[in-house]
């Protein structure tokens, strides 16, 4: 049984999706959960692209322990001497350079010919070999090589130092007969493949980049890049829950597996969603909230019968639990450190105190507590700005007859502003009454709304995207009102966005 390694490119790949951009104590976030999920390498950031990322990295190595953490490097030397800083005092460490190869981005991107990029590529793999052992290569837009050209600048790179060597289907246009055929010929013609793992980092833009990974696993890859839900650029990526549950439930075909924790797949999926803001479609494989769910009577009966007659996965496997009453309003501080800690979240001092804090105040709210909550509760923490502004109060009219109203309460500092204001519904009217006590004239991109559990009382969640000056931020809500949670979604963003007009 071959260990197939687990390359997660959330952090860099999947950042690059439109509006997902993260701030580095997200990143941390996401990082630690990556973590506790058992990735072996983790793609921190790029970091030459930003001070944010480069400061991402760089903390993400001083604090995630497990993982190899590594920085994209683009074949120039500035860009490799800035991931080297960025990963200097992490314990392990990788630095990933790429160059483009295909005719098409030889000529009209990079305007050099193949001996030039050839050259290149060896020089930069050669200046990271000189800081680390760790060096991975990337010959972008491989699906679209020569694939003699391809074999000689990947035997190159190995001879230069490269421990790995991804081949990227950078556009999404192979197939997976012809992805894996790729990789075959690669394992056949570069004299010295041996020294190196072969990686494959494939993206969606077919709907094929599952498919095309597993084909080359089928022709002896060793590692698969990926990321948690699928995102990144474009269609995104390889999604990491997929490839890894398919090598699971189908050993006898692969006769390969990984060391994730599939159990932690779940809680890695609703992690990624609430921090990005972008969400899982309800078919999405693994993680959809109807991968697990049977309408069809034919299907209830065969599974009220057994349940492998129409489940090849367990739901339990992938971290997936029945909604069960855990904790109400008479739970201690104790019993609700320990189910966090069975959700697999290690709280200590005011952060913990903060959450038990929002813990009883929704107990008082709501009959019945599930996880769902409590980690909604959590991600209300992860999400948090600084405190320029914090809601004291909100009152709401609204109705068929009734002009919507708010009249809002804010603290600034130790000041209390309040201001009333009209809209064309209570969520409109709030948040014209924020705009107006802040004096901020954001312009909302977006608004999502849902039901975490199901009920009358259910906690609502709600996430903004707001605009101001060019700078946009996205925020996060939730509370048994949902008008509550939406104003706390929008004073969320409203304080990150202040926040770097102070910075």
């Amino acid at each position: 049984m071959r260990l197939i390694k687990i390359f997660d490119t959330t952090l860099r790949d999947g950042e690059q999706s439109p509006g997902a951009s993260m701030n580095v104590q997200e990143k941390v976030t996401v990082a630690k959960q990556l973590a506790r999920l058992g990735v072996d390498i983790i793609e921190a950031g790029f970091a030459f692209s930003s001070p944010g990322d480069f400061e991402a990295i760089k903390t993400i190595g001083n604090e995630v322990e497990g993982p190899v953490i590594c920085s994209l490097a683009r074949a120039r030397e500035e860009d490799i001497k800035a991931a080297w800083e960025a990963l200097k005092d992490a314990p392990k460490k990788r630095i990933h350079t790429f160059h483009s190869t295909s005719d098409i981005h030889l000529k009209y991107q990079f305007r050099v010919t193949r001996e030039e990029a050839l050259k290149r590529s060896v020089e930069m793999v050669s200046l990271a070999r000189s800081f680390i052992d760790d060096v991975e290569f990337s010959p972008m837009d491989a699906t679209r090589t020569d694939i003699e050209y391809l074999c000689e600048i990947v035997e190159a790179v190995i001879e230069a130092g490269a421990s790995t060597v991804n081949i990227p289907d950078t556009v999404g246009y192979s197939i997976p007969s012809e992805f894996g055929a790729m990789i075959k010929a690669i394992h056949e013609k570069v004299g010295n493949i041996d020294k190196a793992v072969i990686a494959v980092h494939c993206h969606n833009d077919l709907g094929l980049s599952t498919a095309n990974s597993l084909a080359a696993v089928l022709n002896d890859a060793g590692q698969i890049e990926c990321t948690i839900n699928g995102i990144g650029e474009r269609a995104g990526n390889c999604s990491m829950e997929e490839v890894v549950m398919a090598l699971r439930t189908r050993r006898d075909v692969f006769n390969a597996d990984t060391k994730i924790n599939t159990e932690e797949i779940m809680r890695s999926s609703r992690l990624v969603t609430k921090i990005t803001g972008i969400s899982v479609q309800p078919n999405k494989a693994i993680v959809g909230s109807n991968a697990f769910a049977h309408e069809s009577g034919i299907h209830q009966d065969g599974l009220l019968k057994e349940k492998s007659t129409y489940e090849i996965i367990r739901p339990e496997s992938v971290g997936l639990y029945s909604a069960k009453l855990v904790l109400g309003k008479h739970s201690g501080r104790h019993a609700f450190k320990t189910r966090l800690k069975e959700l697999g979240y290690s709280l200590e001092g005011d952060e913990l105190n903060e959450v038990f804090e929002r813990f009883k105040k929704l107990a008082d709210q709501k009959k019945e507590i599930f996880d769902e909550d409590i980690e909604a509760l959590i991600s209300e923490g992860v999400a948090k700005a600084p405190e320029i502004y914090s809601l004291v109060d909100l009152y709401i009219v609204s109705g068929v007859n009734q002009k919507p109203t708010a009249a809002i309460k804010l603290r600034a500092g130790d000041e209390v502003l309040d201001k009333l204001e009209y809209g064309d519904g209570p969520v409109d009217a709030t948040y014209k009454a924020i705009a107006s006590v802040t004096n901020t004239k954001s312009k909302l991109l977006k608004f999502e709304v849902k039901g975490i559990t199901g009920g009358t009382d259910a906690l609502g969640e709600v996430v903004v995207s707001l605009e101001e000056d060019g700078g946009t931020a996205r925020g996060h809500g939730a509370d048994t009102d949902i008008i509550v949670a939406a104003a706390k979604a929008y004073i969320n963003a409203l304080n990150k966005l202040e926040a770097r007009k102070k910075q």
